[in-house]
């Protein structure tokens, strides 16, 4: 395959190499896509290179990378409630395929209309019935922005939330996860947040912390990678699901 993508790179031109690259992502996508969805089927360990098959083919800069799109299938795989997703994407659809498999509800809020339309195409095409994706815009909370959405659908009892939205750029990143969010993830509940080798990022998670009065643990990439990507997690003790300090922020809005 790398002597297709070299002949492609140097004899075609641009335009046809453009369209031959994202045929073959395609196909490298499809075909990871099958091999992930029949492993979860039957419980088989993952192949070799699978991963990287996944994000290759994804084709998309701001995918996430291996280690993270593990933990997330892991800890999906294990939960015993619903999950909450900030940021649709290539994760999206592993916690579709899981969820299916095992009878969970999975809610992804999306703020770029086009990007949701996109990722919902991705569902229908493989099946996957058991995401609700929302679209819901970017509001302003006062000292930080969040997603709006009308917070009396969602479930009360989140056992998972995947965090990798909004942007970096958004006035105070990902930290409205918690003030708004805090009286619907039940106790145990594990926060993933990606991107935790960005000091905005480390600097929300040690404002979560402080906030949840609990300990958060940062992930390194795996030791043959070389990227410096990290991610990190966060538990929801008992005290953060019966007591919602001043700052909660969805009943109002």
């Amino acid at each position: 395959m790398s002597v297709l993508r070299t002949f492609a790179r140097t004899v075609l031109p641009r335009p046809a190499h453009r369209v031959l690259k994202a045929t073959y992502q395609r196909y490298v996508l499809n075909h990871a896509v099958r091999q992930l969805a029949g492993a979860i089927s039957r419980e088989d360990d993952l192949p070799a290179g699978l991963w990287s098959d996944l994000v290759y083919g994804w084709g998309n800069d701001y995918a996430a990378y291996p280690e993270y799109l593990k933990t997330v299938l892991r800890h999906a795989q294990n939960v015993d409630g619903p999950i909450l997703e900030y940021g649709s994407g290539l994760s999206t659809l592993l916690l579709g395929l899981v969820a299916d498999k095992r009878g969970l509800e999975v809610w992804s809020l999306e703020h770029i209309p086009v990007w949701a339309e996109k990722i919902h195409t991705e569902l229908k095409s493989w099946w996957i019935t058991n995401v609700h994706l929302c679209a819901a815009r970017l509001q302003d909370y006062g000292t930080y922005v969040w997603y709006h959405f009308p917070w009396e659908c969602l479930p009360t009892d989140f056992s998972l939330v995947v965090c990798d939205g909004p942007p970096a750029d958004t006035p105070g990143g990902r930290y409205g996860l918690v003030p708004v969010m805090r009286s619907r993830l039940k106790a145990g509940c594990t926060i993933l947040l990606d991107d935790a080798n960005r000091a905005p990022e480390r600097a929300i998670l040690a404002r979560w912390a402080q906030d949840l009065e609990t300990t958060p643990s940062v992930f390194a990439s795996d030791a043959a990678s070389k990227s410096n990507k990290r991610y990190a997690t966060l538990i929801v003790p008992e005290v953060a699901n019966t007591e919602v300090r001043q700052g909660t922020r969805e009943e109002s809005t």
